[in-house]
């Protein structure tokens, strides 16, 4: 096998948008079918996106023996259901973020993914991938900044449409799940640890119910990481990481574009350095690292125990901010 063959659960925005187009790119990778609800919009959707089959059904897809591996881009509240059926069904799983709703329901995951040990399956946290972040974690492991101390990031929208899926609180909607998670995730890769405890500041939407604007201190062993993320905020993203003797600045942090450099700066005492970053989707890079894992029989980039300790970092943000008090974390 010379290629992972590909089929996308759902017909979601960010398939259509960014990943599909992203995994067609790939050497690795085509994608070969695309399943709905209903067959109508998968048809329409892979006559769009030029890929062969198009099934009216999940389990379809599922059954489908010429499919490889399945990218799951669901709604949060499907993405454990459907990742453990892929799993059942034979089919290698790139699930999207975040990977449930709760720790005790990742932790599901996690324990029925060791009963098919053949198989890969990982969260798509596809910043990771990006030669932006690579670059600072070089420079971070590196000791270009000194001693790493702190972490400030910050990643902002504004929607306040009730159809929206994000403003769904019944189907794991809200600020923290869909992009808090990343302020929480590249705090934790770029410590390489797990936070001690952790302080959280929640806000409500009074209607939707849905988190509207979430802050945390996350405290490591050797530093901390101060968050805020929202989704009635003008839009903005940035991170800023803290050392002894530098400064690590990531213009855009998280979604990266498919088709525009990006920049990191390294401001020292000794002036600011700018490092430019060639045009590259990082969903491609997703997409090829995952496909190298299945075809080398190698390890995922990312481990699933990972995604489990990033849903108990979510949930102690949440409980902190409800009991007005630190958490203690055991991860």
């Amino acid at each position: 096998m010379s290629k992972i063959r590909w089929g996308i659960l759902s017909t979601a925005k960010i398939g259509r948008d960014k990943v599909i187009p992203a995994i067609q790119k790939s050497n690795l990778c085509e994608v070969a079918a695309i399943a709905s609800r209903q067959k109508e919009p998968a048809e329409k959707e892979a006559a769009k996106l030029n890929i062969q089959k198009a099934y009216g059904s999940y389990e379809e897809l599922l059954n489908d023996h010429e499919i490889d591996a399945v990218y799951i881009p669901l709604p949060n509240h499907l993405h454990v259901e459907w990742s453990i059926k892929a799993l059942q069904a034979g089919k290698h799983v790139l699930c999207e973020k975040p990977i449930g709703l709760s720790a005790e329901e990742a932790k599901k995951l996690l324990d029925t993914s060791r009963q098919y040990p053949h198989l890969k399956i990982m969260e798509a946290f596809m910043y990771r991938f990006h030669p932006q972040w690579q670059k600072a974690k070089e420079l971070i492991n590196g000791g270009k900044i000194g001693e790493l101390k702190t972490i400030h990031s910050f990643f902002s929208y504004y929607n306040i449409d009730p159809n929206n899926i994000r403003n769904q609180n019944d189907k794991g909607g809200g600020g923290l799940m869909d992009i808090g998670c990343y302020n929480i995730s590249l705090s934790r890769f770029v410590f390489d640890d797990e936070p001690k405890k952790v302080l959280g500041v929640v806000e409500y939407d009074p209607d939707t119910k849905t988190d509207r604007l979430a802050s945390g201190i996350l405290q490591f062993a050797k530093g901390s990481s101060v968050f805020t993320c929202s989704t009635q905020l003008i839009p903005y993203q940035r991170v800023n990481i803290f050392g002894t003797d530098a400064r690590i600045e990531i213009e855009i942090p998280f979604n990266a574009p498919p088709d525009k450099a990006t920049r990191l700066w390294l401001h020292s005492k000794n002036g600011t350095e700018e490092m430019v970053f060639d045009v590259i989707d990082q969903y491609t890079l997703e997409a090829d690292r995952f496909a190298k894992a299945i075809l080398e029989d190698s390890a995922v980039p990312t481990s699933l125990e990972d995604a489990v300790n990033n849903m108990k970092v979510i949930e102690a943000v949440f409980e902190s901010s409800k009991e007005e008090a630190w958490k203690e974390l055991n991860t």
